[in-house]
């Protein structure tokens, strides 16, 4: 037996109209009966129709008329028209009834098994054609959730775009969850049309969940759970029937990532396999972004074993350092500080290893213990700035760095200052400067490197920073240094309040960062 459809019959002979309804009703279909055009076009925006039988003379609208604007609008351009008459019946008025719009056209006396095979092939059309359009409109929505998937930068935002995705994709009321880095489980869920809400669910949800399925092979596990199993499992599901849901896990996930929507009616094949699609997508998504931050935290927690752990205290200075890693690089960078205490004197050293790498970090670490090391025997600075780029040239020819140092006497407030190739100190305060540029980057050439003396008087404030702080594609770094020494002019009492202002006012960095401010004491 053929499926049943909603058949709308357009007559204003009464009889006519009768035989018609009554041959769509002998064959299982529902049936609307009007009279008119006016109706007809009137009953398409209240009831959704499969089919329209149309006579060709009305008597408010012409047939053709009423045909051409159902097929006008794209709410219902798509349903077939079959156009009947007992008058309109030559070669020409069929023709002219086909041109406008309709989709086959009957001329009395009309045979009930002509009009039946006719009604079927109809039907047959539009849910081709309704499924095709259907399916068409799905996958463009799935194209649609998987970018803005991948997209998503935050586990929060992830689950949100692929539960209202799901959601508007399928038209059902869905539901995620998924397990994060930090042990929580994460609960998502949205109907069609409205924004995701989160809600609290238990850290062995998922683990019960993956209980009550049967194990199988494949990382993808499609099934359908009761109601009542569902509150079994949290108290405040809104699922009143079934649901049907994905399990799906990565070849290296710990844990898989649950994806359902309500099963009333129940899913077809097209849309089980649109799930399965969805659910995987958001797996693989839920495992490359826990990998990233994963990995992202382990670089960080590397890149500062290789800082000082603590602030050495120095009789008259006071010292405030930062490290700020890149907002979206999740390599190490060789950014460093230092802060040496060398007999009464102090030394404060900035530096910056080219690249973002591993290697670029493990260099970064052997140019700084290289670095406290040439100290051991002599202090001073354009030795030790010429050995470090002896190193770099003779052990890593194909790498530059650039470092400057400062030796401080806090007693007396003398400063001896080396630059290799870094931005200059900058002397904050009412009236600041930067110090002027020094000698070539270690790595490059053979240099000789001067050593500028000066003096820094009491309650006076050193700034050193990497060129991380500074550098933005869209800004000219002369503009962006100026920018931190308008900012250098006020220095609070508080240094460390200082240090984290300077790093606020240029907000997340493309680069790494590192930053030293040295304040004499009066």
């Amino acid at each position: 037996m053929s499926e049943t459809a909603t058949v709308l019959v357009v007559d204003d002979t009464p009889t006519k109209r009768y035989i018609l309804s009554s041959w769509l009703r002998r064959a299982g279909h529902s049936v609307l009966e009007v009279n008119g055009g006016e109706e007809a076009l009137g009953m398409l925006t209240e009831q959704r129709v499969d089919l329209v039988i149309l006579d060709v003379r009305l008597p408010d609208i012409p047939g053709h008329e009423v045909c051409e604007r159902i097929k006008a609008n794209p709410a219902t351009a798509a349903i077939p028209i079959i156009q009947v008459s007992a008058n309109a019946i030559t070669v020409a008025d069929r023709a002219e009834g086909l041109e406008r719009g309709a989709d086959a056209y009957l001329a009395e006396p009309i045979e009930p098994a002509e009009f039946a095979a006719t009604v079927e092939a109809m039907l047959r059309y539009y849910r081709a054609r309704w499924r095709a359009e259907l399916m068409a409109e799905r996958l463009a929505g799935l194209a649609d959730v998987t970018l803005r998937i991948n997209e998503a930068e935050t586990f929060d935002e992830l689950l949100s775009v692929a539960v209202e995705g799901s959601a508007n994709v399928l038209g059902r009321f869905c539901g995620t969850l998924a397990l994060l880095p930090d042990g929580r489980t994460r609960r998502y869920r949205a109907r069609p049309g409205e924004r995701a809400t989160a809600h609290p669910a238990g850290p062995e949800l998922l683990d019960r969940l993956s209980g009550m399925v049967q194990r199988e092979a494949q990382r993808a596990h499609v099934f359908t759970l009761q109601a009542e199993q569902w509150r079994g499992l949290v108290p405040d599901v809104q699922v009143s029937g079934s649901s049907t849901g994905v399990l799906c896990r990565t070849k290296n996930s710990r844990s898989p990532v649950y994806l359902g929507v309500e099963n009333e009616p129940p899913l077809d094949a097209d849309e089980v396999n649109l799930l399965r699609q969805l659910g995987q997508e958001l797996a693989l998504a839920v495992s490359a972004l826990r990998a990233y931050t994963e990995e992202h935290a382990i670089a960080l927690t590397l890149q500062r074993s290789f800082l000082p752990t603590r602030i050495p205290e120095v009789p008259g200075l006071r010292v405030a350092m930062r490290y700020e890693p890149a907002a979206d690089n999740i390599e190490v960078g060789g950014d460093f500080y230092e802060v040496l205490p060398i007999g009464d004197r102090v030394l404060v050293a900035i530096g910056d290893v080219e690249g973002h790498s591993l290697h670029a970090a493990t260099v970064m670490a052997e140019l700084r213990h290289a670095m406290r090391a040439s100290f051991i025997a002599q202090v001073d600075l354009s030795a030790s700035l010429d050995l470090l780029n002896q190193m770099m040239r003779r052990y890593h020819p194909r790498m530059t760095a650039t470092l400057c140092l400062v030796l401080i006497d806090p007693a007396t407030g003398e400063v001896e200052v080396a630059n290799a190739g870094h931005i200059p100190p900058l002397f904050a305060g009412p009236g600041c400067a930067y110090h002027h540029l020094g000698n070539l980057l270690l790595g490059a050439l053979p240099e000789t490197y001067t050593v500028d003396r000066l003096k820094l008087p009491p309650g006076g404030t050193l700034l050193l920073f990497t060129d991380g702080l500074v550098e933005d594609r869209a800004i000219s770094l002369d503009e962006s240094l100026e920018k931190a020494r308008k900012l250098a002019e006020t220095v609070e009492e508080d240094l460390e309040e200082f240090a984290e202002r300077m790093l606020d006012a240029f907000g997340a960095r493309e680069d790494d960062v590192a930053l030293v401010a040295v304040r004499r004491e009066a």
